[in-house]
């Protein structure tokens, strides 16, 4: 409470006596003061709110609070008989001050989360029993201060029937680790709501974003930068919380772990002055993040680039960013904010997402006009992407040579490179290998199955999962003759094989191909290409 706010408590205190006909008792400060802990149990000044001010073998004057009862006044007259009893009227905060020097709150031992037993009932115990003891904004700088240091993407918290699980994604997968009280979940709630300007009440999904330093109650200070997506559920607002890592540099090509042929192709294509540049995936695939490598490595003082996202999700200096919202009827569309940004004269934009025929029309048309365009796509190939998009702009030759590159990607976790094992593969699963390598084209180059050996997780101190990190399986094809020329043929049912086959017949890897050479490297397993593609 600031000087000024406790100043007009303390004097409505006063007068608050005076009309009572009570003597005043000023709180103001009380660090110098001394404690009577023998008179009352804690629980006692907890229960009737009020503390012993002064005692003696002959004088107790108890400091009373509006709340506390007459009743409770007579009470405490007749079971001090032995002494004279008075009582002062003080404020509630300086009740709460004093009940700080009574009862002083027990140091919260903020504890590291270690995935080494993730889910364990220990570890839910013990990271429920941190976030039982604090307040709001101390909860949620824990739990991003432990992301962050766990590496998790997102912070998943659920409403049960009887309480409300918190999880954190790691590498793509979720694990558990606490279980709250409703009761103190609506607190954190509210904390959260506040910060990221939405409901807590609202009955459909929310969007928001929260950027701001927390202090923990030891000193920590915790960078809090979170975009918050909110849904009303039967037990209560579920949340999921994304982190956001806002260094400008991490945001790079070099970073993304393209093969040479495939970095080839996307240095050449985003060298161009125009077309569209397409990113395929669902939600937590790295789009975003691989979109952004690219306009890093774009990002000169000669051009001019613009973005319009809902929301801004990263802000990157020397690019003009706008946000859009998709929810509210005064807000205007995409296609809207596309038009009028073309009219800025820009060299490159970029669509955070093309959502509806509108907006992939105006960006069409604006990466035939001179512009390069780059935006995300939700399908489950590259193919099936493009297969989508001509169902949205119809069998049109312009439209079609307009698209530069289709790149759809999947995330799957990387095998820890010190304690991972080797291992002979089972008869099935080489047969499976086999199979897929067999859909590579001769003319590309392919792992030799003889003697094939592959590497499975194992566990270490410093790695519990025995996997380190994330590695992509992608796709990717330009526009070339062969497929152009299926586009433009006037066949309306060119379906997502046709163009695929096409495409690798040029060229292009699929995902579970490159899934399959990864696993062939060792960089990742067979259990995990089939828990991501199936």
């Amino acid at each position: 409470m600031g000087q000024d706010a406790r100043y007009d408590e303390e004097q409505a205190t006063l007068r608050r006596a005076r009309i009572l006909g009570l003597p005043y008792f000023d709180t103001t400060d009380i660090s110098n003061k001394p404690l009577y802990d023998k008179v009352l149990s804690k629980q006692e000044m907890y229960q009737h709110k009020l503390v012993p001010l002064q005692a003696d073998e002959h004088n107790i004057s108890f400091g009373i609070t509006n709340t506390t009862s007459q009743s409770t006044m007579n009470q405490f007259k007749q079971r001090f008989l032995d002494q004279r009893i008075s009582f002062m009227l003080i404020s509630d905060a300086g009740y709460r001050d004093y009940m700080r020097r009574y009862d002083p709150p027990k140091k919260v031992e903020y504890k590291d989360i270690e995935l080494t037993n993730a889910g364990s009932e220990q570890l839910l115990q013990n990271v429920s029993s941190i976030l039982q003891q604090v307040n709001a904004k101390d909860m949620l700088a824990y739990l991003v201060q432990q992301a962050h240091r766990l590496k998790a993407s997102d912070i998943h918290t659920e409403s049960q029937r009887d309480y409300v699980r918190i999880r954190l994604r790691i590498d793509g997968v979720l694990h558990p680790i606490a279980k709250i009280t409703h009761q103190k979940y609506h607190i954190l709630v509210s904390a959260i709501a506040s910060a990221a300007n939405i409901s807590t009440q609202a009955p459909e999904a929310q969007q928001g974003h929260i950027a701001q330093k927390l202090t923990l109650d030891d000193g920590t200070l915790v960078d809090v930068n979170l975009r918050i997506e909110t849904v009303p559920t039967i037990n209560g607002m579920d949340i999921v919380m994304r982190l956001f890592n806002m260094r400008q540099d991490m945001y790079n090509l070099d970073n993304l772990g393209l093969s040479k042929s495939e970095r080839k192709v996307v240095d050449d294509i985003i060298a161009r002055p125009s077309g569209l540049v397409l990113v395929i995936g669902p939600t937590g695939s790295g789009k975003t993040t691989t979109l952004y490598s690219m306009l890093n490595s774009l990002n000169q003082d000669s051009r001019k680039i613009i973005t319009i996202e809902d929301p801004v999700e990263y802000q990157f200096e020397g690019l003009s960013q706008i946000s859009v919202s998709s929810k509210s009827s005064q807000d205007i569309s995409f296609a809207e904010k596309l038009r009028a940004v073309l009219r800025l004269d820009p060299d490159i934009v970029m669509v955070g997402e093309i959502r509806d025929n509108d907006t992939a029309r105006t960006a069409l048309q604006a990466s035939l006009t001179g512009h390069l365009v780059l935006s995300t796509f939700h399908a489950g190939s590259a193919a099936a992407a493009l297969t989508r998009l001509m169902d949205v702009i119809g069998a049109n030759p312009l439209f079609a040579s307009a698209i530069r590159l289709v790149m759809a990607q999947r995330l799957v976790r990387r095998l820890d490179g010190e304690s991972k094992q080797p291992y002979k593969p089972t008869e099935k699963e080489l047969d499976y290998i086999k199979r897929v390598l067999s859909t590579i084209p001769d003319s590309a180059e392919k792992p030799n199955v003889e003697n094939l050996q592959l590497y499975k997780p194992v566990p270490s101190a410093n790695n519990p999962y025995g996997f380190k990190g994330q590695v992509a399986l992608r796709e990717q094809f330009i526009m070339n003759e062969d497929i152009l020329k299926l586009l433009q043929g006037g066949n309306t049912s060119t379906s997502t094989h046709e163009i695929e086959q096409i495409a690798v017949k040029s060229g292009m890897r699929t995902m579970i191909q490159d899934g399959i050479l990864k696993v062939c490297a060792g960089q990742t397993t067979l259990g995990e290409i089939s828990r991501v593609l199936g």
